[in-house]
């Protein structure tokens, strides 16, 4: 058997279908997502769908399962940012939060820099 058979599955990885989707949609630089918290504690996750020209569907409001985004939120997966308050609401933009890059090679000492060429000028006689 492979070992790629027996490897567990990356930390980082949504646990459902609907967790992907949702995490695909947030990570979308063209769809803006936002959650609105209403004063009474209720949430819901929604962003725009344009107007498709060919199929005639769009132009409207859509949700995103709430479970699903709050499991990413609390897990570190997406964060809100700034909040936009309103007397009965409050209003923060959805973001992926990408995994810090790490090298595969860590030196325990600094890189040399490469010693400089020496220019030699040929003058024409």
């Amino acid at each position: 058997m492979p070992l790629t058979a027996i490897r567990p599955p990356a930390a980082d990885a949504p646990r459902t279908p609907a967790t992907a989707d949702v995490l695909r949609t947030v990570s979308d630089a063209r769809t803006p997502v936002f959650v609105t918290v209403h004063a009474n504690g209720r949430r819901r996750y929604s962003y725009w769908r344009p107007l498709d020209s060919t199929t005639g569907r769009g132009g409207c409001y859509v949700a995103l399962p709430t479970a699903e985004c709050d499991e990413l939120l609390s897990t570190g997966r997406i964060a809100l940012g700034d909040p936009l308050a309103d007397p009965t609401k409050t209003t923060y933009r959805v973001r992926p939060v990408r995994a810090p890059q790490t090298s595969a090679r860590i030196s325990s000492a600094p890189a040399r820099p490469a010693p400089a060429r020496e220019r030699v000028r040929v003058r024409a006689a």
